[in-house]
């Protein structure tokens, strides 16, 4: 088989046992892998607690992983989260997925819980559960250093262990499945870590046609100026867009009270670059190389650490941020959530956090302790339990990225339809209203956006599921990565054909948020948006969103989707209809 090694690894931590499986080959060829493929096998246990010992998180790499196809080096991870109560899907890359693909694995699915903390090593070879009480309490590079001589390493810090609603799950390189809380579902299995380490190749159908689309991607990849270009992200990773986004005025700051931070530039990506002599690292193989590092190897803060500890908190010190970012790192837990939590904490309480107190309720956090213990169950659960759930900036309990959606109505909206909750990434509708130039007009309009999100979810569940780059959408097409597709598997593959299976991906996903209780009144903005302008300036008026307007958009994106006026199905043998 080509592309896919066909093999699904199952671990019971209760029993202790493994077992190797073969996949059902339409499964494969209908869900691709990465997203797609670990949403389907949810099947049968969307609807368990997260914490149920019997919920499955899912490691799945894409038919492309372990190929010389550009940024195809990374899986998604999936479950339901506990922070949302969503189906979750998170897309890591490093080295991890490309071992996994390597040791003959295309899925792991790890279910149970063992009864004392464990590390999960896999070879092609071999299977094993190793003690890890010595580690259970150790941060990130400390599990990492341990276990790195077995593979390629994906761990949980003291968040994780602790059930910190937001804990992500780490990888050694730097990178991390990291929003949603599938951190604490890891450590609810009394699972430490995963290491990986394989050396079987992947096969491809048709090398010449695959040289073919890798040369097409790659001419591609740079043309574009967003990629390549001398303010692209490869030159200065995603902080090269502090500078962007507030000059469209659409940056979150003091807990979404405003949308532009004067002191912004104190972190942008040249005075990263510059103060920290920032290098290029990424991805196993990707030719990007979006993420940096500083002089001393550390990975540096990504775009939405940088403004949400900085504006969003009212804080403009550069080393603050990175020693905030370093410590989530250490701990394992998400930036994003982490910082939003604590700037509607700020709000509530009437004083943000300062540069020095944060480092301290971070790690109160982890240990879910002192005003940790609140502050760990995330802005939503926080601003309820202190009387102010208005103060709370998130969709469906995930708090609101660094892109603030009165300045741009498709965010707005596909923070809104986003099957995991308030998202940027189901539909990263920026890469058409904020990146293209000239600046299009019609941000400030919901005209239209009701279809272009739509396309947009489709389009990106398809590329989490081959699994692929959003970054690599800046350049390529599913065009490119259609025929590349097909010159692996041999399968042909087209991009609407590509769109289909996106589509099936993300109703499925709302089938099953639907069938766990949520509807068109989670599909909402906070309603401090719909009532409290912007930050306007420089010849830009940002005014509060329609909401009657907004919910004719929403209505419409609705009967695109097929779904009835509650967001939901009509059709209740939905599922049993797909394959």
């Amino acid at each position: 088989m080509n592309g896919w090694n066909g093999t699904i690894l199952r671990v019971d931590l209760t029993a202790g046992t493994s077992h190797r499986e073969e996949l059902p080959r339409t499964l494969l060829e209908e869900y691709l892998g990465g997203r797609g493929l670990g949403v389907r096998l949810m099947r049968d246990y969307y609807h368990l607690d997260p914490f149920d010992s019997a919920m499955p998180l899912i490691f799945a790499a894409g038919p492309l992983c372990g190929t010389p196809a550009p940024t195809s080096a990374r899986l998604s991870i999936v479950s339901r989260s506990p922070l949302t109560g969503t189906i979750y899907d998170c897309s890591a890359g490093g080295s991890f997925a490309w071992q996994l693909k390597a040791a003959g694995v295309d899925v792991l699915f790890i279910t149970g819980r063992s009864p004392r903390p464990v590390a999960l090593t896999i070879t092609a070879e071999k299977v094993e559960l190793l003690p890890a009480v010595p580690l259970w309490g150790g941060n990130i590079p400390t599990t990492v250093a341990a276990l790195k001589e077995r593979g390629s390493v994906a761990a949980i810090g003291p968040a994780g262990e602790n059930g910190v609603l937001f804990a992500n799950i780490m990888m050694g390189e730097g990178n991390s499945a990291g929003r949603g809380g599938l951190g604490a579902v890891m450590g609810g299995k009394n699972l430490k870590a995963v290491t990986v380490n394989g050396q079987h190749t992947t096969g491809i159908a048709d090398p010449k046609l695959f040289e073919k689309a890798r040369q097409d991607i790659m001419r591609l990849f740079k043309a574009s100026p967003v990629i390549f270009g001398p303010l692209g992200i490869s030159e200065f990773g995603t902080p090269v867009l502090v500078d962007l986004m507030a000059q469209r005025r659409m940056t979150p700051t003091e807990n979404f009270r405003k949308t532009f931070y004067e002191h912004s530039a104190n972190y942008s990506g040249p005075t990263i670059k510059d103060a920290c002599g920032a290098t290029k690292y990424g991805c196993h193989d990707c030719p990007i190389q979006c993420l940096k590092s500083s002089g001393t190897g550390t990975p540096l803060p990504e775009y939405e650490t940088v403004s949400h500890f900085g504006a969003l908190n009212n804080t403009d010190s550069l080393q603050a941020i990175i020693s905030a970012n370093d410590l989530c790192n250490e701990l394992g837990m998400d930036p994003i959530s982490a910082a939003a939590t604590l700037s509607a904490w700020g709000e509530i309480r009437g004083a943000f956090p300062t540069a020095g107190e944060i480092p301290g309720l971070l790690s109160d956090i982890a240990s879910r302790q002192g005003d940790g213990t609140v502050l760990s169950l995330g802005s939503r659960r926080l601003a309820e339990k202190l009387e102010h759930p208005e103060l709370s900036m998130q969709v469906k309990s995930l708090e609101l990225p660094a892109y603030d959606p009165r300045g741009a109505y498709g965010m707005a909206l596909s923070y809104c339809t986003s099957t995991r909750g308030g998202c940027h990434l189901s539909a990263f509708p920026i890469s058409h209203e904020i990146l293209r130039k000239p600046v299009p007009t019609d941000r400030f309009s919901f005209s239209g956006k009701a279809r272009i999100i739509s396309i947009a979810e489709d389009t990106n569940a398809a590329v989490d599921s081959l699994a692929a780059c959003t970054f690599a959408f800046l350049g390529a097409s599913l065009e490119e990565y259609a025929e590349i597709l097909t010159a692996v598997t041999g399968v042909p593959y087209s991009p609407q054909r590509l769109k289909e299976i996106g589509r099936r991906i993300v109703l499925t996903e709302r089938y099953y948020n639907c069938a766990n209780g949520f509807s068109r009144t989670d599909d909402i903005l906070p309603q401090r948006f719909f009532t409290e302008p912007g930050s306007s300036g420089d010849g830009i008026t940002v005014p509060p969103l329609d909401k009657v307007r907004f919910e004719i958009e929403l209505d419409k994106y609705y009967r695109i989707r097929g779904l009835n006026q509650n967001g939901c199905f009509e059709d209740t043998d939905f599922l049993s209809k797909q394959p």
